[in-house]
């Protein structure tokens, strides 16, 4: 027999497929290469999202290529626009061979997906990518996703966006989530602090089932679902706090000033200690409206001028602490006067404490560790809507302002049950002893009892809280002014207090 010579159509064929073999050998190992990269990512100081881009330019030079990996998927799927009836996508729930488990996700692509492509009968490819990693999207606020799942979908011949039928994205979980705690987002590239890029839910429609959340948005990018940490605000209702508390303090500032000018022109009201004390309060409580509305109209000026009115925030605060508490012990110190206590240079002292040890405090601060103060963003619900104020930048100096409010309130707290104790002796005098009550729950409640409701922010408590908190501490100075001008008009009238003498 002699041998059959191959033909030279028979050896352009295998020279084919064997140029197809190893270029798709090539492709996987850069793409598993990649892919290992992106997995090692989160440790490397070469930015993931570079790496996601030189993905995608891969893909659209082989769009024929499918790939597995352990943490990116892709799948390339062609059609033609006119006969595109939609498309079904649906993963299964496996595990890993860590001993992991992946949980289901499909995407549902309807027919509409081509209704903005111009020219019909061509040929389109439609890219997905599926993405189990926790930091290849990871914006400034170290957001986390709902099994660190991302998926991705776009078409290579451009953007596709304002659909009538939306996409419908489908996640499946074993937790407890509702509206409050996760939401449907997709990822804007380059739009966070730093060019990190950012979560947003604009137009993405989220509904929750058991086991299963839902997306449909009418657009196509990189979607997941957002974890909201369970502390946090809507931007809806910390508008309405900032609008609360701007009105609150602005009413407080205008009665604290009108009274302080008052006493000022009317020396007769300053002959005795508990009214100067009142118009110290009064004017740290002026210091701490004044201050806080500063806060968050310079919170986009330079960060010196910032850290300054921040300082003067945090010392106005500290001063309007201090001085409940020496109200607090004044008032004490009305009701056991029956012992004649007397105190040398008592009102000096007062504010050696109330005025010069919460300044003394900033000021060593403010010098030593000027980074203390500066920007701070109040975060909502949606990461990318949070409102910026000057304010405290340090935890252990947020911990320490907490710690010395909670001193204070308990300071107050044990001085009305010792007055509580002490009215219950005098009970026989009963009209003295019902003004008694009234003059000490005006003043202890007022300037004591509403600032611990700063410790009931979590849980069910936190809106609620919030909004109590906001009302009435924004209000207090216009609160004391008024007690303080019924006090003074009804002692003008004969009718005498120990609290108003």
């Amino acid at each position: 027999m002699t041998p059959v010579m191959p033909t030279p159509s028979l050896i352009s064929l295998v020279l084919c497929l064997t140029t197809c073999v190893l270029q798709t050998q090539e492709l996987r190992r850069e793409v598993d290469t990649l892919d290992k990269e992106l997995e090692q990512a989160c440790s490397r100081t070469h930015h993931p999202g570079d790496m996601l881009k030189l993905l995608e330019e891969k893909l659209a030079h082989w769009e024929k290529y499918n790939f597995t990996g352990s943490i990116i998927e892709t799948y390339v799927f062609k059609f033609t626009s006119d006969r595109f009836r939609g498309l079904k996508l649906s993963s299964r729930m496996d595990r890993k061979l860590d001993g992991s488990r992946r949980f289901r996700h499909a995407m549902n692509f309807p027919a509409e997906l081509v209704e903005g492509i111009q020219v019909q009968g061509v040929e389109q490819e439609l890219v997905c990518i599926y993405i189990h990693s926790p930091c290849i999207f990871q914006d400034a606020h170290n957001s986390s996703v709902l099994n660190n799942y991302v998926l991705g979908a776009y078409l290579q011949s451009g953007r596709v966006v304002g659909l009538s039928q939306p996409v419908e994205i489908q996640f499946w979980h074993d937790m407890v989530l509702d509206a409050s705690n996760a939401t449907c987002v997709f990822w804007q590239p380059e739009a966070g602090a730093g060019s990190t890029g950012s979560w947003s839910k604009e137009g993405c429609e989220t509904t929750h089932r058991e086991g299963t959340v839902i997306c449909h948005c009418n657009h196509l990018t990189y979607f997941a679902v957002l974890l909201l940490p369970t502390d946090t605000l809507s931007p809806a209702q910390l508008a309405s706090l900032t609008y609360i508390s701007t009105i609150g303090c602005s009413l407080s500032a205008a009665a604290t000033l009108c009274t302080l000018l008052l006493c000022c022109f009317s020396r007769q009201w300053l002959r005795d200690n508990t009214t100067k004390i009142h118009m110290h309060l009064l004017a740290a409580l002026l210091l701490l409206n004044c201050s806080f509305l500063l806060s968050t109209s310079l919170a986009t000026s330079a960060e010196g001028l910032c850290r300054v009115t921040a300082a003067l925030l945090h010392a106005g605060l500290l001063c309007a602490l201090a001085w409940m508490a020496a109200e607090a012990f004044h008032l004490l110190l009305l009701l056991v006067k029956v012992y004649n206590v007397y105190i040398q240079h008592y009102l000096l002292k007062l504010c050696l404490f109330a005025w010069g040890l919460p300044t003394l405090a900033v000021v060593a601060v403010f010098v030593f560790r000027s980074d203390t103060y500066g920007y701070h963003a109040i975060s909502t619900s949606e990461g990318y809507s949070n409102v910026t104020m000057c304010w405290l930048t340090s935890p252990p100096a947020h911990y320490a302002t907490l710690c010395y409010a909670g001193l204070i309130l308990l300071f107050n707290t044990l001085v009305l049950g010792r007055v509580v104790m002490i009215l219950r002796r005098i009970q026989q005098q009963k009209r003295q002893a019902r003004k008694d009550w009234v003059t000490v729950l005006g003043l202890t409640c007022l300037l004591g009892t509403t600032w611990g409701l700063a410790f009931f922010s979590f849980g069910v408590f936190l809106v609620p809280q919030l909004y109590l908190f906001t009302i009435l501490n924004s209000l207090q100075g216009l609160f004391v002014c008024l007690w303080y001008v019924t006090v003074h008009r009804q002692s003008k009238l004969g009718t005498n207090s120990d609290t108003s003498r």
